[in-house]
Order: C-alpha cells, then sequence, then structure tokens
C-alpha cells in the first residue's frame, strides 16, 4: 500500500472526502515528525512506538576506492509494533 492508497482507505472507511483524508494522513504524518524531531517518543497503544535513536560516529570504506571514511553520528528514526499489531499480522 502507498500514501494515495492509505488516502483513499481511510477516506472511505471514515465517510471523509479524498481532500479531508489527505489533510487528515499528513496531519498525523507531520504530528509524528515533529514530535520525533524533539526527541520525544510517540506511543500508539496497540500499535506500536515511534522513537529515535542515536547512532555513534564510524568509519566505513567507500565500495569503489576501498578509502576509509568518517560516517557522521546522526539520529535514526525507529519503529517498534505493538502487541495489537502483531496479532493481528500473526
Amino acid at each position: 500500500m502507498n500514501k494515495q492508497e492509505l488516502i483513499s482507505q481511510v477516506a472511505e472507511t471514515s465517510g471523509l472526502g479524498k481532500g479531508d483524508a489527505s489533510k487528515a494522513v499528513e496531519a498525523v504524518f507531520d504530528a509524528i515528525s515533529a514530535s520525533l524531531k524533539k526527541g520525544d517518543e510517540v506511543r500508539l497503544v496497540g500499535f506500536g512506538t515511534f522513537s529515535v535513536s542515536k547512532r555513534k560516529a564510524s568509519t566505513g570504506r567507500n565500495p569503489r576506492t576501498g578509502e576509509e571514511m568518517t560516517i557522521k553520528a546522526s539520529n535514526q528514526p525507529k519503529f517498534k509494533a505493538g502487541k495489537g499489531l502483531k496479532d493481528s499480522v500473526n
């Protein structure tokens, strides 16, 4: 399922128009992104938890030249599925 299919599904399920469903889906994505950017965790009980993981700087190799290079420290988004989501898939 891609984003447009998700919007269509939300519109169909909720009875909203596609424009309103699009705004709702975008608002959810924006709210999750903003919380993660602040370093907060987003917990959706029964669905899962979005969080930010800090990765340390490391040394890697350029695959083309074999030359060593430094990989900067960064923040990575993580998602851990909740029990309800796991149960619905199995």
